[in-house]
């Protein structure tokens, strides 16, 4: 068995507008994520993390793991910022579990890490797209997954600041309108559509959202001011990335950097500066990088 193993995991881009807590979008970005048992027979996690310990004793938890707790240590590197609504967290915890699998010899398998890594994070848009790659339909009970040609790409400003989930979420009000929620599913059913048959240029209006983002646009101020930045400069269309703080802009035929520079020059506006990356989907998702005996 090995004694450390090392998991890639990419980031995700969640909510894609309408698709609240049920879509996401695997990206080319990745966080490594390595574990590595430790000598002793108590138990223990270095660094200790309250993320880390709670995704450990769910995994030791589970009947087909027969291994008991055992010492390790863990870290992490890569791009992916954090508090950014790019599925930092997924990297954490589903890096880690799937680590702690690695090291028992494989006891569960990608559906069981799924339910697993979706009950920990409390909904499945990040982990679907994180653990499968591509773009994710996903729910508790189901998920499907469609692959994403490369000639779909996302444009993402990452600003300075940001946005804790927490936070994002008592923001949302406890109802909305019949008729926001009817354009809602509208514009859902049109985005899932989109990626099933990857006729991606008939997205752009179904990426308007009336469910979060309408009611979260002061955590990111000028957020629709830099979609509509975006489309003017070539995009298809543009959304919040999960609870944000980072804008998201799809395109296939658009220039990139001149859809970049026109969000950039829109975030400047508000007097945030920030930083922007251009990427294809991730089709492969999460996957150990290297073992070491």
């Amino acid at each position: 068995m090995p004694q450390s193993v090392t998991i890639s995991v990419p980031a995700t881009s969640a909510n894609l507008g309408p698709g609240y807590d049920c879509l996401g979008l695997a990206l080319s970005l990745y966080n490594h994520t390595t574990v590595t048992i430790l000598e002793g027979d108590r138990p223990h996690i270095e660094p200790h993390h309250p993320m880390v310990e709670a995704i450990s004793a769910l995994f030791f938890q589970q009947p087909d793991v027969e291994e008991a707790p055992f010492p390790f240590s863990w870290s992490i590197k890569g791009d992916v910022p954090q508090s950014r609504g790019l599925g930092s967290s997924v990297t954490v915890r589903l890096g880690i579990m799937m680590g702690l699998n690695e090291l028992c010899g494989r006891p569960l398998d990608r559906e069981r890490l799924y339910a697993l890594c979706s009950e920990a994070e409390g909904h499945p848009d990040n982990v679907a797209p994180a653990l499968f790659g591509g773009f994710a339909v996903a729910s508790k009970e189901q998920r499907f997954r469609f692959p994403v040609d490369d000639r779909l790409k996302a444009v993402i400003l990452i600003p300075e600041y940001e946005v804790q989930t927490a936070h994002a979420r008592t923001a949302l009000p406890e109802s909305v309108p019949h008729s926001d929620a009817a354009r809602n599913t509208s514009h859902a059913c049109t985005l899932v559509s989109a990626f099933a048959t990857g006729e991606y240029e008939r997205m752009g209006a179904a990426l308007e959202d009336f469910l979060h983002q309408p009611y979260r646009r002061h955590l990111v101020p000028g957020l629709f001011e830099i979609v509509d930045a975006g489309v003017d400069a070539g995009a298809i269309g543009g959304y919040l990335s999960g609870s944000g703080s980072a804008v998201a802009c799809l395109t296939t035929s658009g220039d990139p950097a001149a859809i970049a520079s026109a969000m950039q020059q829109e975030l400047a506006k508000t007097g945030a500066t920030g930083r922007t990356i251009v990427v294809t989907a991730d089709n492969t998702g999460a996957k150990p990088l290297q073992d070491t005996a």
